[in-house]
């Protein structure tokens, strides 16, 4: 672990203090930040899949020199525009991960919620450990993102979904912003009455959503991307403008800009510099304190 020069973190209970990206370990900033202030908590840590993930973006040009042929036998070449990656393997993923979510659960205010975004590798045993961290009785949700893009295995089911696990650290006195939130269209509009078909319905724990394409507009190059659409439904159920949403996991920042956009403050934390330079382009720097960066 690398060590955070030491600061005096701000405070972050005036209602006036700005939002705050830091380049660091997790470990060190989280032992900064007070007790029961944030109102949230969006975590999309390493999947532990063994590898390095990357993402490298491209620009293809027509080249009448080039020897790669492409569509109607034009000729082109490639040029690397960006190339981002981080380690993702880990001998014990719990013992890396466990005292991060031990440190949430004091961070949070009463009111406040977890979510713990995962995939089929981790997420039974970070359930286990988060059940008893916050209690089985605060357990609130398994949300599954289901989508069905890219590469399908011929030895197994393909796997086309991600586990967000939601935990309250008071059940019953959580936010839950039930009428904030974007209603969708019902699979079956014919079996409900025209006017519960024109409002849609609150979605279920079952979110199908398209991950970022790699042409998108969302797109910023970092693996791993996770859509504004998610995180979007999950700013707007469980905070409160104004509220403090924390990542400490931060990667392409799109906890922090959906944050920005929805008028909650964000605590953006991630040591790896590729990705604190994606989140100073994406998010409006202008009432931003940096520490590390």
């Amino acid at each position: 672990m690398s060590s955070l020069p030491a600061f005096d973190f701000p405070d972050i209970t005036r209602s006036t203090c700005s939002d705050i990206l830091i380049e660091a370990d997790a470990e060190d900033v989280l032992n900064s930040i007070p007790e029961s202030s944030i109102d949230l908590i969006y975590i999309d840590p390493p999947f532990n899949t063994g590898s390095t993930q990357r993402l490298a973006s491209v620009k293809a040009e027509r080249d009448a020199n080039s020897g790669r042929t492409g569509f109607g036998g034009r000729t082109y070449k490639t040029t690397l525009i960006s190339s981002h990656s981080y380690e993702d393997s880990f001998d014990d993923y719990l013992g890396f991960l466990l005292p991060l979510l031990e440190r949430s659960y004091r961070l949070l205010a009463t009111h406040g919620t977890l979510y713990v975004h995962l995939d089929y590798r981790e997420v039974h045993y970070v359930k286990v450990a988060l059940d008893q961290i916050f209690g089985r009785s605060n357990f609130m949700n398994e949300i599954i993102w289901a989508y069905d893009f890219g590469g399908r295995s011929k030895q197994k089911w393909p796997a086309k979904h991600d586990t967000i696990l939601v935990f309250a650290k008071d059940l019953g006195n959580h936010i839950f912003n039930y009428d904030d939130i974007e209603r969708i269209p019902y699979m079956a509009p014919g079996l409900v009455t025209k006017e519960k078909a024109r409002k849609g319905k609150v979605p279920t724990d079952v979110w199908w959503q398209t991950i970022v394409h790699t042409t998108g507009k969302e797109r910023t190059g970092y693996p791993t991307q996770k859509p504004e659409a998610i995180l979007r439904r999950i700013i707007e159920a469980s905070s409160m403008p104004g509220s403090w949403v924390l990542d400490f996991f931060a990667g392409s920042g799109t906890t922090a800009f959906v944050s920005q956009q929805l008028g909650r403050r964000f605590i953006a934390v991630d040591r790896n510099p590729e990705a604190i330079k994606i989140i100073k382009n994406r998010v409006n720097m202008a009432n931003v304190q940096t520490f590390g960066c």
